[in-house]
This record gives C-alpha cells, sequence and structure tokens, in this order.
C-alpha cells in the first residue's frame, strides 16, 4: 500500500482534515462547511485530472486558466450577448476548449520546444484574445448570461442547497479517467510516454497522436469548468480561472504525480484536491489570518514533492531481480517504473498491451 502513488496524498488529506476538524470546530465539521470544501474539490478536480494525464505523461499545460475563460465567454457571449438558447452556448463553449487543447497539442508535438514554454505562450495569447474579442463584441469585459432552467439544473444547480453538480461531473471524471489509466491500452502509452519517451517511441507508441490527445482532454476539462461556473453564477468575465493554472499544479503534484512524469494515479489525484480545498477553506473555520493559508500551501507542496520522491524509491525498490521477469501490468504508481528501465522494458510492456 506504501508503495502505491496515491498513499503519500490519502496521508497527506487525513492529516489536513483531523487538523482543521480540531482547530476549525464545530463549523468546519457542519454541513455548510463540508460543502465548501467539496465544491472547490469537486471545481479543481475537473481541470487537475486531464491535467495529471499530461504531467503523467511528461509535460506541463500552464492554458488552463485561459482555457477555462475562453469557454466560459463563449458560452456567454452566444447565450447571453447574442441570446441563443443555452445549449448551444454549453456545446460551443466545450468545443472552443476542446480546439484550443488541439492546438496546444499540436504545438508541442510539432514545434519540439518545451511545453512548459509553447504552453506558456498560448496562455497568453488566449487571454489576449479572449479579452480582446469580448470588448470587441459586448463593449464590456463581464457578460451576463440568463441560463435557461434545464442546461442550469445540470450544470450549475445545487444538490441538498449546498453541493454543487460539479461534484457529480468531478466523480464522473474521476471514474472515466480511472478507467482509462488502469484499463485501456491507451493509459500503458501515458505512463511510457511520461517514463521514456525515447523508447516508448521505438516500441511502436503513437506518442505525438497520444500528446494531441491529452491537451485535447485537458481543455475539454478546462472549458467544462468554465461552463459550469457561468451556469452556476449566470455571468462570465475574461480574468475569471487564472488561478488555477498553478493552483491545479500543486493539487496534481501533492495527489503523487511526479514532475518528471511516469509516475501518479488519478485516485491520488482527487485526494490531492481534497487536500487543497480543505487547506484553502479551512483557514477561514480556524479564525486565523487568511493570508497564513498560502503558507500552508507552499509548504505542503514542498512536503509533497520530497514524500513523492521517498514513495517513487519504495515502488522501485519492489522490482527485485525476481519481480523484472516480469513486466508489471500498466496504468499504476510503480507500473511507470518498467517503463524508465530500459528499452526493452517499455517493449515488453508495450508488447504485453
Amino acid at each position: 500500500m506504501a508503495r502505491r502513488p496515491e498513499f503519500s496524498a490519502l496521508m497527506g488529506t487525513i492529516f489536513v482534515f483531523l487538523f482543521f476538524s480540531w482547530f476549525g470546530r464545530p463549523n468546519f465539521l457542519g454541513f455548510a462547511g463540508t460543502a465548501t470544501w467539496v465544491n472547490v474539490a469537486a471545481e479543481l478536480a475537473l481541470i487537475s485530472l486531464p491535467v495529471a494525464l499530461v504531467m503523467i505523461a511528461g509535460h506541463l499545460d500552464l492554458s488552463v486558466g485561459s482555457v477555462l475563460a475562453a469557454g466560459a465567454m463563449t458560452f456567454a457571449i452566444l447565450s447571453g450577448y447574442y441570446e441563443l438558447p443555452s445549449w448551444i452556448g454549453v456545446i460551443a463553449g466545450l468545443a472552443v476548449g476542446a480546439l484550443l487543447g488541439l492546438v496546444n497539442g499540436l504545438l508541442v508535438t510539432k514545434v519540439k520546444l518545451p511545453s512548459f514554454i509553447v504552453t506558456l505562450a498560448t496562455m497568453f495569447s488566449i487571454q489576449g484574445i479572449v479579452y480582446g474579442v469580448t470588448r470587441l463584441t459586448t463593449g464590456t469585459v463581464l457578460v451576463s448570461v440568463q441560463v435557461d432552467e434545464g442546461v442550469k439544473n445540470i450544470f450549475g444547480g445545487l444538490m441538498f442547497d449546498q453541493f454543487e453538480t460539479a461534484v457529480l461531473f468531478a466523480l464522473a471524471m474521476v471514474l472515466v479517467v480511472s478507467w482509462i489509466v488502469y484499463r485501456t491500452r491507451f493509459g500503458n502509452w501515458v505512463y511510457a510516454i511520461g517514463g521514456d519517451e525515447v523508447s516508448a517511441r521505438a516500441a511502436g507508441v503513437p506518442v505525438d497522436r497520444t500528446t494531441v490527445m491529452l491537451y485535447i482532454g485537458s481543455g475539454f476539462g478546462s472549458a467544462l469548468l468554465g461552463v459550469i461556473q457561468v451556469a452556476l453564477y449566470s455571468s462570465a468575465q475574461v480574468s475569471a480561472g487564472q488561478s488555477y493554472v498553478f493552483n491545479s499544479i500543486i493539487a496534481v503534484v501533492v495527489g503523487g504525480v511526479l514532475l518528471t512524469g511516469g509516475f501518479g494515479s488519478p485516485i491520488g489525484v482527487l485526494f490531492g484536491t481534497m487536500t487543497f480545498a480543505i487547506v484553502y477553506q479551512g483557514i477561514y473555520y480556524t479564525g486565523w489570518d487568511s493570508d497564513w493559508s498560502a503558507l500552508i500551501l507552499g509548504m505542503l507542496l514542498l512536503i509533497a514533492v520530497l514524500s513523492n520522491n521517498t514513495f517513487r524509491k519504495l515502488a522501485m525498490s519492489a522490482a527485485k531481480p525476481k519481480d523484472k521477469k516480469k513486466p508489471a501490468p500498466g496504468g499504476g504508481g510503480g507500473h511507470a517504473a518498467t517503463a524508465t528501465a530500459t528499452t526493452t522494458a517499455t517493449e515488453k510492456k508495450a508488447t504485453n498491451v
């Protein structure tokens, strides 16, 4: 159990939950208190889970905040400013997110520059386009929307008057991403690329196509959150989503994903989003100065990186000579060790798929 990539994330979640349950009692444990951090975790998970797959493959996506704003503003302009049916705005917003993800993926695979540089450039480019088009079209940077009741209930409704429907979308995304990682050939490809891209390519893994698909997923997840926020708040603004750029990376790293790629799990990322949300919201229930939340998050990130390296070494130490004769099945924390060892190990892994 300790060799699993989600183990350290689980321990972190339990620790911060007990910590704020004690210092934030009794309100933190109340129904409303639970809903505050669960909603934050759910929204963050919609971006963090696709970003986690990108990072497991050894890349980064810094454009998620701008893509969120692009999807949200597309929805708001079409259904708010031009008064088209809300379903058209939703579909258009999600399509824009997927399209921008496609652009990111093609740029990363074709120009051969680090994904950090590419997505940093697209982050500013998309942000500028969203700002310029919104100003040119509506004359303002804040657009109100009268969301249809059906769309409102699906994307922006509240369960028990407290929990956002984003919670259901997040749980569905966890199941889908887990199925991809643990049960599909595509999931094995993601770990193989993150472990050693050269070896994966030599073994016949479609590296470029897989990378493009991962960025499309990241763009779609970002736009989905943008659509949910518009449905929830009945408005959109061009600056929305920028905080998710680093918040998603923090949640993914705290969730056990290595920045170098090849190691991590979606369940761990879910724990990472919960840990982030508990710290982010729990500080208000303690009565302490909210400025301390940034310090706690910074320390948490550093501890997470150190613990991730420790648990990764545990996972790799489990691969004794007798175990190396059998390549591990794809899609789990320790499974990435076979992708990083040698070209032969990766080829065996791809062959088993």
